[in-house]
């Protein structure tokens, strides 16, 4: 299926949020993750399915200042 992950689209075939952030790399609690502009906290990520065209932002933190 093909959705956007921060802007750039994507072809994958995982059907869950969680699936879909260990595919891409991304480690750690301490994401933010949102669908279609909806926040999907930590807990709900497992069970959260993901559709075609789906619109996914993920965000960490980052050092600096």
């Amino acid at each position: 299926m093909k959705i956007s992950v921060n802007g750039e689209i994507i072809e994958t075939k995982v059907t869950s949020l969680n699936l879909l952030l260990d595919e891409l790399g991304y480690e750690g609690n301490w994401l933010a993750t949102a669908v279609n502009a909806e926040v999907v906290s930590l807990d709900e990520r497992s069970q959260f399915v993901l559709h075609e065209g789906d619109r996914i932002e993920i965000l960490s933190p980052m050092q600096g200042g």
